[in-house]
């Protein structure tokens, strides 16, 4: 997305997948977002609030802290800055993991590509020494048949045909 210097609630929402429901929820419990509003009462982020979401999402979302949790490690990663490191170091994991996913379909698309071009070429068939094509036909076993059990039919009961009528009655 192009950098911008306010974002609207939809579509940081949409920027971190999640609903506005939970960033209004995450601005009550953290006191450092604290996102602009306009005389509407609209939120928009900073790109500042962008990067304290990004750091919110990884510790609550993605390494599964609770809120609590989540409040410590701000707390420690201003005396410290790991936390903004290890969720930078995620970004650039999961996307250089996406290039490899890409080039990984390259690679089975290729690999297809040239298993069927093998099949053409094995496919079509070989020259004689004139430079004639011949066909060589296979001689494929036939396929044995099992032959088919029949089995008994089971005799109804009586009752089983009065309770039959019944329900179809009943049915329709």
């Amino acid at each position: 997305m192009a950098e911008k210097l306010f974002y609207s609630m939809g579509e940081v929402a949409e920027m971190f997948d999640v609903k506005p429901s939970l960033l209004r929820y995450w601005e009550e419990q953290f006191p450092a977002l604290k996102p602009m509003r306009n005389k509407k009462g609209n939120r928009h982020y900073s790109p500042r609030d962008i990067e304290l979401l990004k750091t919110l999402y990884h510790l609550i979302k993605e390494r599964g802290m609770t809120l609590d949790g989540a409040k410590k490690a701000l707390r420690e990663e201003r005396k410290t800055g790991t936390v903004a490191r290890n969720a930078e170091l995620m970004e650039r994991l999961q996307r250089i993991r996406a290039m490899l996913e890409e080039v990984r379909e390259d690679l089975k698309a290729d690999a297809d590509a040239l298993i069927d071009r093998e099949q053409e070429i094995s496919d079509t068939p070989a020259p004689d020494k004139q430079g004639r094509a011949v066909l060589h036909l296979e001689q494929t076993p036939p396929v044995e048949e099992k032959p088919r059990v029949k089995r008994a039919r089971k005799k109804k009961n009586d009752d089983e045909k009065e309770l039959f009528a019944f329900y179809e009655q009943s049915l329709f």
